[in-house]
């Protein structure tokens, strides 16, 4: 059922708790939640049923209102005190909005002890309340007795590396196997690991290992021309690829575009490049689009890049609260001592959870300027093109964010280049920085539209933007983005992705 049928229904059965539920159901799958929370909450003024509170405090929490969504399940909690999913609800609504919710999910664990996400959950709980060791512990332990529980292993992983401890990131999956080597489930675990943080002589390893157990040949496969290609092993990158058939879903073109581009052959790169864009893999093609067209003076480089019209650079001082004030708020919620394994940052850390979803007042006041920023910026942006990535997207929708994030970097700390394919509008708003960067250097400066140096291909940066406390730039998610380090001090920054619209 469409929304609106669903909207019609709602309208003419007004306290039918199946249809209610299946308007808030539609709303949530297109992005319509304002629309349905007035007929749920009249709905649940009436009739307060558990069921329609949480999916009042659902609605909510997809519109970012977290205040009002802990309200709402906590009601629901109230009438239904033995449901595991409205107490795993209230759990996970109360962390998002930064409020202590350890105690939350220890009783939704309680309800659904055998429930992997609310152990995901408390494990993040524990994190948030500086108890990152505890929840290190508690996953572990939940992984000696389900060793194939694959998301378990790669949030161990990724906690252990936000913890400091990138070294033992994999030690679960390395004892699982272990034990069962013929898995190759774990195998390719281990292999993902391995590429998310992007240490291609270890997966190059591991793909070794593997072998010796009799796993899936095609995976193994797969997986070690990943690897040659990374290393700079061209010919038996080719080898590789040319032994596995590339048909219209092709899960290494990516890899093969980048091989090609890493080789000098831009012209092959542009043939595998045209055919990915029509398929649905096109928001991980763009950023190799942009350097295939620029390394062969393609004119539709200047077509993606829209004149250099699809870069702001704004002042939000005046709209934001006291830097200082806001500053404070944002090191209190820096939690992790190390690294993401699959961030792009080098010497910080990142904040964990949806920032904007946090009910502290600075953050809802500079979730507030944000929106306005993001919401002129769509409005001044070149005429709708439905062949462009960031052009083709529908502007009359509710700014939606796919994620929003804190950074803070330290001397000699930067980010590497890279792109967010997960995102529509990518950004970086600057909140405080080192007392003097040396402007001849650039240090700490942002550089848009120069690849990866691992990729090769010799590109400068299209821009250098100048860090200023209050300085907003919002740019395409699929241009390529980096800093450039600074020798010492702290530089405070907030990040988001605004979320394509639906």
């Amino acid at each position: 059922m469409s929304f609106e049928s669903a909207l019609r229904a709602a309208h003419m059965r007004p306290e039918d708790p199946d249809v209610l539920s299946e308007l808030a159901r539609t709303a949530l799958d297109e992005g319509e939640e304002e629309r349905a929370l007035p007929a749920i909450a009249r709905a649940v003024a009436s009739n307060p049923t558990a069921r329609l509170w949480q999916w009042k405090g659902l609605l909510e929490r997809a519109l970012d209102e977290h205040e009002r969504a802990c309200g709402s399940f906590e009601a629901a909690v109230r009438l239904d005190p033995a449901d595991a999913g409205i107490a795993h609800g209230l759990a996970r609504v109360s962390l998002e909005a930064g409020i202590e919710s350890e105690h939350l999910f220890e009783r939704a664990r309680g309800l659904a002890p055998a429930d992997g996400a609310v152990l995901l959950g408390l494990a993040a709980a524990r994190f948030a309340a500086g108890k990152g060791e505890q929840a290190e512990a508690e996953l572990d332990a939940a992984l000696r007795g389900s060793a194939l529980w694959i998301e378990g292993h790669h949030q161990l992983a990724q906690l252990r590396s936000t913890l400091g401890k990138a070294e033992i990131a994999s030690a679960s999956l390395d004892r699982a196997l272990a034990e069962q080597p013929d898995r190759s489930v774990l195998w390719q675990a281990l292999f993902d690991l391995r590429v998310k943080s992007e240490d291609f002589a270890r997966l190059d390893e591991a793909v070794a290992a593997a072998r010796r157990t009799g796993a899936d040949p095609r995976l193994l496969l797969m997986y070690e021309a990943i690897a040659a290609a990374e290393l700079g092993e061209a010919e038996r990158a080719d080898r590789l690829f040319d032994g596995i058939k590339a048909g219209q879903d092709d899960p290494l073109a990516v890899w093969r575009i980048r091989h090609l581009l890493r080789t000098g052959r831009t012209q092959q790169s542009l043939r595998l490049i045209d055919r990915e864009l029509k398929g649905p893999r096109s928001a991980f093609v763009w950023p190799y689009a942009a350097i295939a067209w620029r390394l062969a003076s393609d004119p539709r480089r200047d077509w993606l890049n829209a004149g250099g019209r699809l870069v702001a650079v704004m002042d939000l001082r005046s709209k934001l609260p006291p830097l200082d004030r806001l500053s404070e708020v944002l090191r209190s919620i820096h939690m992790a001592r190390g690294e993401y394994l699959d961030q792009s940052l080098r010497g910080g850390t990142q904040t964990d959870g949806p920032l904007f979803s946090r009910t502290e007042p600075e953050i809802r006041a500079l979730r507030s300027a944000v929106v306005e920023a993001i919401e002129g910026y769509v409005a001044r942006l070149p005429e709708p093109d439905l062949r462009h990535p960031l052009l083709r997207c529908g502007r009359d929708r509710r700014v939606r964010f796919a994620g929003s994030w804190s950074v803070r970097l330290k001397g000699e700390g930067f980010h590497v280049s890279h792109v967010h394919p997960q995102g529509w509008i990518s950004s970086a708003l600057y909140v405080a920085l080192p007392p003097a960067m040396n402007s001849e250097a650039k240090e700490g400066w942002l550089q848009l539209g120069q690849p990866r140096p691992e990729l090769g291909v010799g590109l400068e940066p299209d821009a250098h933007i100048k860090p200023e406390l209050g300085r907003l730039v919002l740019f395409p998610s699929w241009m390529w983005h980096g800093t450039m380090p600074f020798p010492e001090g702290e530089r405070l920054t907030v990040a988001f992705d605004v979320a394509i619209p639906r």
